[in-house]
């Protein structure tokens, strides 16, 4: 019997960084499966105290079960928890890969800090505190990242998240959509700047997505409403980000592209 090479995948010899992988059934797992399954080495970051304070709670033994899963899996995988509102965090998560590594090629800037305050709960202590993990923290990671990029390999990439503040009216978070609007909105100028060094800069809204924090009544409410019939998927967003960190996305960027079944078109 002819027994053929194995090919490498698509993301053979990169190394990603993944951060908000702090429950096993959520974007940042999916992400990093999907990565590891092309051939990446992955750095997980998690920061399980900020899902402790949410009504969906914490997944305990999340990250590091996940980092066995996918070193079971024959993954190079390494695992980091910190804070992203410390100003330091950011360039310490970049220092680790390197570490952990050798060298990082893409920071996929999947953590989020969520809360649920209208207007008339609008505090000073949140807005600061979700500005500071979610836009003050992926622009610093964004920085430290391409401070030590080597310009020199493909591979370069820069993957934001945003929410769907832009398709629609989102009155009960906003601290929450404030920051995710900044992020949206930067993503073309860092693309601009960063394209002479090979490195894309896109922003993904992944649409309502079923990680847990629904119950019954609002998963069949949504299902009702979006075009596609059904919520995303972390795998869903996992396949857009795959691709986008692959060579055959190296011509797009300064994009924010929504993987949501057609929510945002409605």
């Amino acid at each position: 019997m002819t027994h053929r090479p194995q090919t490498p995948g698509a993301l053979h010899d990169r190394v990603i960084l993944v951060t908000g992988a702090s429950r096993r059934i959520a974007i940042g797992a999916a992400i990093a499966r999907r990565a590891v399954a092309d051939g990446a080495s992955v750095l997980l970051h998690s920061w399980q105290p900020h899902d402790a304070e949410q009504p969906w709670g914490a997944d305990p033994d999340g990250p590091q079960a996940l980092v066995d899963e996918l070193r079971a899996a024959g993954g190079r995988v390494e695992h980091v928890s910190l804070d992203l509102s410390e100003p330091d965090a950011p360039a310490a998560l970049v220092a680790a890969a390197r570490d952990a590594f050798g060298h990082l090629d893409a920071v996929v800037a999947n953590h989020s800090r969520s809360s649920g305050q209208s207007l008339e709960e609008l505090t000073a202590t949140e807005l600061d505190l979700s500005h500071a993990v979610n836009t003050r923290g992926s622009l610093l990671l964004v920085k430290a990242f391409a401070a030590q990029h080597d310009d020199t390999r493909p591979g370069g990439r820069v993957l934001l998240f945003t929410s769907g503040q832009y398709t629609g009216a989102m009155p009960t978070e906003l601290p929450y959509i404030a920051t995710k609007a900044a992020l949206h909105e930067l993503t073309a100028s860092l693309a601009v700047h960063l394209a002479p060094r090979r490195i894309t800069v896109n922003c993904i809204n992944p649409g309502p997505n079923d990680t847990g924090y629904a119950d019954d009544e609002a998963r069949a409410a949504v299902a009702a409403l979006n075009p596609g019939g059904r919520w995303s998927t972390p795998t869903d967003t996992a396949r857009l980000v795959a691709w986008l960190l692959s060579d055959e996305a190296d011509w797009v960027t300064g994009q924010t592209i929504a993987s949501d079944g057609g929510w945002s078109s409605r």
